[in-house]
């Protein structure tokens, strides 16, 4: 069964002064999963979301390694 990822709370809103004043407080919020979006004059400029997909997808080992020739062969038809 794979994770269900459930957001109730809206995204903190922040301008630009604010989130230069405040950075380290931000930035703990965001490590706790928080998202932060960064607005200048009202408009979104940035958006920073950390730490609540952490352990929902691991990269396999071999996520590198090559494809089998018929998976190959379906992205080059």
């Amino acid at each position: 069964m794979s994770p269900t990822i459930l957001r109730l709370a809206a995204a903190k809103s922040v301008g630009v002064h604010e989130a230069k004043t405040q950075l380290s407080r931000l930035l703990q919020r965001v490590e706790q999963g928080e998202e932060v979006v960064i607005t200048r004059r009202g408009h979104e400029v940035a958006r920073r979301t950390f730490g609540i997909d952490r352990d929902v997808f691991i990269v396999p080992a071999d996520f590198d390694a090559p494809l089998p020739n018929d998976v190959l062969a379906a992205f080059e038809s």
